[in-house]
C-alpha cells in the first residue's frame, strides 16, 4: 500500500466544498504526519541496516531481514543477497506458505541456480575422471590395428576440457599420453626395419635370379651369333652391291632436285640435298662421270651462293652474340633463362643453314656466352634432380613398408579394415611423391602396380564373397515375407538379421544398398504381424498422435516470441476446435492430453500478454531515445551555439522520430511539441523539475530515492499532505505514463546530468511493468 493510499481511505468528489474540520483535526493531521515520517525513518533505517551487513559480510544478519525485514522491498533485497546453499534451504523452509511469494520465488531460483551451478561442476569433474583414466588405459594396452585411431579419440575428449583440470592431473596425463605416443612410434620403428628386412631378401634373390638369366641368354647368344654371321656375309656381299646402284640412281635423283632448288633461289633447301648427297656418297665409290660433272658443277653454284648468305647474316649473328652476353647479367628464374637460351641457340641454327663455312670465332663466342649464361641453371635442374632422386628414395621406402604390411598379414584372417586403410595410405602417399625421373622409375612403377594389384584382389575376393553372403540372406528373408507362420517368420527374421552383423566389409554404395533391400523385406514380415492387431487400436492411436500433434503445435505457438508469436496465434481458435472435434481417445492417455492441451493454452495465453507487454514498453523506450535527441537540440539551443551545430543535431533529432515505427499514447504529439517550443534556458530548474518527477515516480513505486534527494522526497510528501488533504489525486500524479510525456516537455539540461536521473525514471517504469504484470 502506497503512503498516499494509508492516508486516505477515499477521496470526496471534487464538486463538493469540504466541510469544516472538527477543532480535533489538527492534533489528528500531526499524528498522521508523525506517523508517516516515523515508518520512512525506519524504512531508511533498515535500508541502512542491511546495507552495513552487506558491506561487513554479515551473512546471518542478512538473512534475518529476509524473514523479519519492515517492507517486502528490504526482504527481496535481502534474500538477492543470499548466496549460501545450506542458508537458502533454510530460509526457503521458513518462508514457504507464507505471504510473501515473492521473497520464496527468489529464493528458489537462487538455490535452483547454485544447484545447478554444482551439479556441472560434478559433471566436469567426472568427466575429467573418466578421460584421464581412458588416456592411461590406453597407454599402458599393447598395439593392435585400432591403437592410433584410439589413442586420437581419447586423446581429443581428453583436450576439450584439459583446461579445467589441476595441474596434478593435466601432468599424468601428459605422461601418459607421452607413453602411448612412445608405443606408437615404436610400432612404426619395427615395422620399418622389417620393411628394410624384407627388401634387401627380395633385392638379393632378384640379383640371382638376373645373373642366372644373363648367363643363359649370353650362350644363345653366341651360338646364334655365329650362325647369324656367316649368313650375314653372304647377304652383306649382295646388298653391297644392290645398295651401289641404288645409291646412284637416288645421286642422280638428288642432284636433280638440288638443281631444281636453286633454280627456284631456294637455296636452304638445295644445301640441305647437297647434305644428303655427301652422306650418299659413301655408298658408290668410285663415282661414275655422268654423275661426278654435275655434281661439280653443283658444287660451284652453291659455294657461289653461301658466300653471299655468310655476308648477309653476319650482323643478325652478332645480335645473336650480345643477346646472350646480356643473360649473364639477366635476372630470370631458372627456367625462363634456359627457354631464352634454347631460343637463342636454335635461331643460331637457322642462320647457319646453307652456310657453307662458319665463321668460327663468332660461334666460339656464341657459344662460350651461351655456356656462361647457362651455369644458374645447372644449379637449379642438379637441384631438381636431387629432388627426383629422394622422391624414388621414398617411393622405394613406401613399397617395402608396405610390402611388409602384406607380408605380415595373416591372409587366413586378415583385418581387412587395416588393408583397405593401407591401400588408401599408399595411393595417396604414391601421389604425394609423383616428381620422379620416369624413366628411372618404370620399374618401381611396375612393383607399385603389381603390389597395389594383390591387395585390391584380396580385398575385391572378401567383398564377393561378403556380397554373396548378404544376397544369401536377402534371399532367405525375401522368402520368409511369405510365411503364413508370424512367429516363426519373426524368429527366422532375427536370426538372419544377427547373422547379417557378423558379415564382413563391402564397399559403403554397395552395403546401403543391399542393407535397404534386406531391411525391406525384414520390415515386410514385422508389418504383417502389426497388421494382426493394428486394427483394433488404428483409431485410438490415430486419434492420440492427432492430439499430441495439436498439443506440440499449440506448445511451439507458446515458446515463440515477437512477431511470429503473434502471427501463429491467430491459429489457436482453430486448433482448439480441432481438439474439441476430436473423436474417443485411448482411456488411458485422455486425461493427461486434455490437461496438457489446456496448459499449452493458458501458457499461449501468458506469452501473448508478455509480447503485447514488451511491444508497448518498447514504445516507450524508443519514445525516450527521440526524447534524448530533442534533448541535445534544445540544450544547443538554450547554450547559444553555433546555428549550424543546432541545426545538425536537429536533423539527428528528425530522422530518429522518423526511424520509429509506433508511439505510445500522445508520445509523438509532446516530442514534436517539444522540438517546437522555445526551450528554457534556466538549466537548474530543468533539471529540478527533472529531479520531481523522478521522486514522484519513486514514491509511486515504492522505490528508493539517493541519500542527496531525500531531502526533496520529504518535501514533497509533505506538500502533497497538505495541499491534498481529503482530496483526490490527479491521475497524471499517479500515472507513470502521464509523467513520462511531462517528462518529454522539461526542459533541456547537460548530458552528464541528465543520464542518471532517466536511469531513475526508467527503474521506476520497470517496476510498474512488473507489478502489473
Amino acid at each position: 500500500m502506497s503512503l498516499f493510499s494509508r492516508f486516505f481511505r477515499k477521496a470526496p468528489s471534487s464538486s463538493r466544498v469540504p466541510s469544516p474540520l472538527p477543532s480535533a483535526a489538527p492534533s489528528d493531521q500531526s499524528v498522521a504526519k508523525a506517523s508517516a515520517e516515523s515508518r520512512a525513518l525506519t524504512a531508511a533505517a533498515e535500508e541502512q541496516a542491511l546495507q552495513s551487513a552487506l558491506d561487513a559480510g554479515d551473512v546471518q544478519a542478512v538473512a534475518r531481514m529476509v524473514t523479519a525485514g519492515g517492507s517486502t522491498k528490504l526482504r527481496q533485497a535481502a534474500a538477492q543477497a543470499i548466496n549460501d546453499l545450506d542458508l537458502l534451504r533454510q530460509l526457503i523452509r521458513e518462508v514457504r506458505g507464507g505471504n510473501d511469494n515473492n521473497v520464496y520465488k527468489i529464493l528458489a531460483a537462487k538455490r535452483d541456480a547454485l544447484l545447478e551451478q554444482a551439479r556441472k561442476q560434478e559433471q566436469l569433474r567426472a568427466e575429467l575422471v573418466l578421460a584421464s583414466e581412458a588416456v592411461e588405459r590406453h597407454s599402458q594396452r599393447p598395439y593392435d590395428a585400432l591403437y592410433a585411431e584410439r589413442l586420437d579419440q581419447v586423446e581429443r575428449r581428453w583436450n576439450a576440457i584439459a583446461e579445467q583440470a589441476d595441474p596434478a592431473l593435466r601432468d599424468r596425463v601428459q605422461q601418459a599420453l607421452a607413453r602411448a605416443q612412445g608405443t606408437l612410434a615404436e610400432h612404426r620403428r619395427a615395422l620399418a626395419a622389417q620393411a628394410l628386412r624384407a627388401q634387401a631378401e627380395a633385392e638379393a634373390a632378384a640379383v640371382a635370379e638376373q645373373q642366372r638369366e644373363r648367363q643363359a641368354q649370353a650362350e644363345a647368344a653366341a651360338e646364334a651369333e655365329q650362325a647369324r654371321a656367316l649368313a650375314e656375309q653372304r647377304r652383306a656381299l649382295a646388298e653391297t652391291q644392290q645398295a651401289e646402284r641404288q645409291a646412284a640412281q637416288q645421286i642422280g635423283e638428288l642432284i636433280r632436285k638440288a638443281r631444281a632448288a636453286l633454280g627456284e633461289g631456294n637455296t636452304s633447301r638445295a644445301a640441305s640435298i647437297r647434305r644428303t648427297i655427301g652422306e650418299q656418297l659413301a655408298g658408290v665409290s668410285p663415282l661414275p662421270d655422268s654423275l661426278a660433272r654435275p655434281l661439280q658443277q653443283l658444287d660451284k653454284q652453291l659455294e657461289e651462293l653461301k658466300d653471299w648468305k655468310s655476308f648477309s647474316v653476319a650482323p643478325k649473328r652478332s645480335e645473336l652474340i650480345a643477346e646472350m652476353q646480356l643473360l649473364l647479367e639477366a635476372s630470370l628464374d631458372p627456367l625462363a633463362l634456359a627457354e631464352r637460351i634454347k631460343s637463342l641457340q636454335d635461331e643460331w641454327r637457322t642462320l647457319a643453314k646453307g652456310v657453307g663455312a662458319e665463321f668460327e670465332a663468332d660461334w666460339q663466342r656464341f657459344q662460350e656466352a651461351a655456356q656462361k649464361a647457362y651455369e644458374p641453371c645447372k644449379a637449379y635442374f642438379a637441384a631438381q634432380a636431387l629432388v627426383r632422386q629422394e622422391n624414388l628414395q621414398r617411393r622405394d621406402a613406401l613399397v617395402a613398408r608396405f610390402a611388409a604390411f602384406e607380408a605380415e598379414q595373416d591372409w587366413a584372417q586378415p583385418d581387412w579394415r587395416a588393408v583397405i586403410n593401407a591401400l588408401r595410405e599408399l595411393k595417396q602417399e604414391w601421389r604425394r611423391y609423383s616428381d620422379v625421373d620416369a624413366q628411372a622409375a618404370r620399374k618401381q612403377q611396375s612393383t607399385f602396380s603389381a603390389l597395389t594389384a594383390r591387395l585390391q584382389d584380396r580385398l575385391d575376393g572378401e567383398y564377393a564373397r561378403n556380397r554373396a553372403l548378404k544376397e544369401s540372406l536377402i534371399e532367405r528373408a525375401r522368402q520368409l515375407s511369405s510365411n503364413e507362420d508370424g512367429r516363426q517368420a519373426i524368429d527366422a527374421i532375427k536370426a538372419l538379421q544377427q547373422q547379417w552383423r557378423t558379415v564382413g566389409l563391402l564397399p559403403r554404395e554397395l552395403d546401403q544398398r543391399l542393407w535397404e533391400e534386406f531391411r525391406q523385406h525384414c520390415d515386410a514380415v514385422f508389418q504383417k504381424r502389426q497388421q494382426d492387431f493394428a486394427a483394433h487400436t488404428a483409431g485410438l492411436e490415430a486419434n492420440r498422435a492427432q492430439a499430441v500433434d495439436l498439443c506440440e503445435q499449440v506448445e511451439q505457438i507458446a515458446a515463440l516470441e515477437g512477431a511470429e508469436l503473434l502471427a501463429r496465434a491467430a491459429a489457436l481458435g482453430e486448433l482448439r476446435a480441432a481438439f474439441e472435434t476430436l473423436g474417443e481417445l485411448p482411456r488411458a492417455d485422455t486425461r493427461e492430453l486434455r490437461n496438457r492441451f489446456d496448459r499449452a493454452l493458458e501458457r499461449c495465453g501468458k506469452s501473448l500478454a508478455r509480447q503485447q507487454a514488451r511491444a508497448a514498453e518498447q514504445t516507450w523506450t524508443d519514445l525516450f531515445v527521440a526524447a534524448d535527441h530533442a534533448r541535445a537540440y534544445r540544450l544547443a539551443v538554450a547554450q547559444g551555439l553555433d546555428q549550424a551545430q543546432a541545426d545538425a543535431l536537429k536533423q539527428a533529432a528528425e530522422a530518429c522520430i522518423a526511424s520509429i515505427p509506433r508511439w505510445p499514447k500522445g508520445g509523438l504529439d509532446a516530442i514534436r511539441q517539444a522540438l517546437a517550443d522555445e526551450p528554457c534556458t534556466d538549466l537548474a530548474a530543468n533539471e529540478m523539475a527533472l529531479k520531481q518527477l523522478c521522486i514522484r515516480a519513486e514514491i509511486l513505486t515504492e522505490m528508493p530515492t539517493p541519500a542527496e534527494d531525500q531531502a526533496l522526497r520529504r518535501e514533497y510528501q509533505l506538500q502533497r499532505l497538505v495541499k491534498g488533504m481529503g482530496q483526490r489525486l490527479q491521475a497524471d500524479q499517479t500515472n507513470l505514463d502521464a509523467m513520462a510525456l511531462a517528462w518529454i516537455g522539461v526542459g533541456p539540461v547537460e548530458a552528464t546530468t541528465y543520464a542518471p536521473l532517466l536511469q531513475r525514471f526508467l527503474a521506476c517504469r520497470r517496476r510498474g511493468v512488473e507489478r502489473s504484470a
